[in-house]
């Protein structure tokens, strides 16, 4: 009888119980944000739906599968397979970047810079979480996401098709601009910038792509590589927007400035240098 009514406890408990379970053992910056994404997606229903029914009971053991890949470190957005990113629902796989509401500016600078697209392009475009919401913003625009990785690039390509922009956003596999004659108003990119030995936690080094995050000694070796290319691939009033790490600024500018692009810092919500406004001179 007492294994019976274990196994009652463990199979059965309501949200609220599970949800100050979860938390306790997740930990982290997020505990509680991270126990009820991952009880969401277990039900599949929203957070606002679990936070108005937290008496309602839930198989317990299901849930504890999914807390239990959180604890070892995997980040929610791969236990889940989605990441919401300018309001945008986008699968992600450990093929790409998690996108990052960081990366949010590089749009809104985009939108200030009074620049008005007909052709994007999305340099390193991972999950297309970039020129997606660009093409949100320019209903008239279409748009050409370039990628290394064939993994990334049908995952970009899925997220088009499910948000109806398949027909508004192309993908191909490249380096960088290398091959494009095309110019483009609006050039968008977030490319590696992390130095090769710079601390980072579990989860993003354990599970994020190396060749998404890592860029060197300096974390500057890609934009090297990609800001000289810049002008040739800019329409004569175009814009390019480049993210970068909240130290890179004046290293980046100077890149920029020998490559003759006007530079301007733009800063994130916490007033941190977040991305670059690049034009011709």
């Amino acid at each position: 009888m007492k294994r019976r009514g274990w196994r009652r406890w463990v199979t059965e408990q309501s949200i609220d119980a599970a949800l100050r379970d979860a938390a306790a053992r997740i930990g982290g910056e997020t505990p509680r944000l991270d126990a009820e994404v991952l009880l969401a997606h277990a039900l599949g229903r929203d957070r606002g739906w679990i936070l108005l029914n937290r008496d309602a009971k839930i198989d317990a053991q299901a849930y504890e599968k999914l807390v239990l890949r959180r604890i070892a470190g995997e980040p929610v957005a791969y236990i889940t397979g989605v990441r919401e990113f300018w309001s945008l629902r986008l699968k992600v796989t450990p093929a790409v970047l998690i996108p990052r509401p960081d990366s949010e500016t590089l749009i809104e600078a985009a939108l200030a810079s009074g620049v008005q697209p007909t052709r994007i392009l999305d340099l390193g475009t991972g999950s297309g979480a970039l020129l997606l919401a660009a093409l949100t913003e320019w209903r008239g625009a279409t748009g050409l996401g370039v990628d290394q990785s064939l993994a990334a690039l049908a995952i970009a390509a899925e997220n088009a098709a499910l948000l109806g922009l398949g027909h508004r956003a192309s993908f191909q596999q490249g380096d960088w601009g290398q091959g494009l004659a095309e110019r483009f108003d609006l050039i968008l990119c977030n490319p590696p910038y992390v130095e090769t030995d710079a601390p980072l936690s579990g989860d993003v080094r354990d599970h994020e792509p190396a060749s998404a995050l890592f860029a060197g000694p300096d974390g500057l070796d890609e934009y090297r590589r990609l800001i000289p290319q810049l002008p040739a691939l800019l329409a004569p009033d175009g814009v390019a927007v480049v993210e970068i790490g909240h130290t890179q600024a004046a290293a980046v500018a100077a890149l920029a400035a020998a490559a003759g692009l006007d530079c301007v810092v733009k800063q994130d919500l916490a007033g941190r240098d977040r991305c670059l406004v690049l034009r011709r001179e």
